[in-house]
């Protein structure tokens, strides 16, 4: 059975560059938690990330789970082997992004209104997914219009060398 495959993100970003050409592919974003995943989508020129849903994990040893790996990074991580293993993501490339506060983000946001707390849970899983994905495209975008940017520099220098 194919597995998903962990690509470096500039180099799932690029890969993503030259599909776009062809068929306008998106990204999902995934807040992967205890208990809930929250998703987001990229729009189909990838700058932009929306929210989708969340879903419920639902696995019998998910508190075993918690006790054993103390590192989200491991829970990620298993989440990805979960996913593989159906069989049904054969070939889909997948990376990592940092989520560097993410959801700390959503919570101040959030504290000014007076939301039921299961309405806070889902908002915040949600626009954490959101937020990991558009830190990531911001920075992917970035760095392409700066590969870009020097690509015309040394064009230019190459040009105005030769006359």
């Amino acid at each position: 059975m194919m597995q998903m495959k962990y690509v470096k993100p500039m180099k799932l970003y690029h890969e993503l560059l030259k599909l776009n050409k062809l068929k306008g592919s998106r990204l999902l974003g995934l807040d992967v938690g205890d208990k809930y995943v929250g998703l987001a989508f990229s729009d189909v020129n990838n700058k932009i990330a929306s929210p989708l849903s969340v879903l419920v994990r639902k696995k019998t040893n998910i508190d075993l789970m918690a006790t054993d790996f103390q590192s989200l990074a491991v829970q990620v991580k298993l989440f990805v082997d979960e996913l593989s293993k159906t069989g049904k993501l054969e070939d889909l490339k997948y990376t990592f992004w940092d989520e560097c506060f993410t959801s700390k983000n959503v919570e101040f946001l959030l504290k000014p209104l007076t939301l039921h707390p299961v309405q806070v849970k889902t908002i915040m899983d949600k626009f954490a997914a959101v937020g990991i994905l558009q830190a990531y495209l911001d920075f992917a975008n970035r760095s392409q219009g700066e590969n870009q940017q020097n690509e015309i520099f040394q064009n230019e220098n190459d040009s105005q060398s030769h006359d």
